[in-house]
């Protein structure tokens, strides 16, 4: 167990912490799938890769996690807002902002940017995590990649004022 942890702990907490935007609950996210993977082992049928396998475990466990929360957030009252944290130092700049862009898209569009762009399932495999169609899947993704091109032109243009570079470097980087 322990070597398989070491092997893939790190792909499983990226994945969970695209979905969940914050590094604690990405951690509690990560951990469930853990849990779910290790009860669920003896029912591994070797029909996949171990790696595909737990990456779907780990979606899941973070996807039901999400929808859990929503839940629970619809019956709480809201509570203030805090003060934002500052990004850890040593980040890449480019993770940093491609972070900062993706934690302010709505959250349907980031699942979907995330599930489709980064992961890489289908529209239809997305539809059937998100209890959603095909078609919807297509649109939100559609929309989160324009958030995401505006989101990051308007960091780049309010850090570089006056910037000549024409987007000619955000067509390099953008989604």
């Amino acid at each position: 167990m322990r070597a398989l942890y070491e092997r893939y702990s790190p792909r499983v907490y990226a994945v969970v912490r695209r979905i969940a935007a914050d590094d604690d609950l990405a951690q509690d996210y990560a951990q469930e799938a853990w849990i779910r993977a290790i009860r669920a082992l003896p029912t591994f049928r070797g029909e996949a890769r171990f790696s595909t396998w737990i990456h779907r475990i780990a979606v899941n466990s973070a996807l039901q996690a999400v929808r859990k929360a929503e839940i629970r957030a619809q019956k709480e009252a809201p509570l203030p807002e805090s003060l934002a944290v500052a990004p850890p130092p040593g980040d890449a700049l480019l993770s940093q902002r491609l972070e900062w862009a993706l934690d302010r898209l709505p959250e349907r569009m980031r699942k979907v940017l995330i599930l489709h762009d980064v992961e890489g399932y289908t529209h239809d495999e997305i539809g059937e995590l998100l209890g959603t169609t095909a078609g919807t899947s297509k649109s939100q993704l559609f929309k989160a990649r324009g958030k995401m091109r505006v989101l990051l032109k308007d960091l780049d243009s309010s850090e570089n004022p006056g910037s000549e570079d024409d987007g000619k470097e955000m067509e390099a980087w953008s989604i």
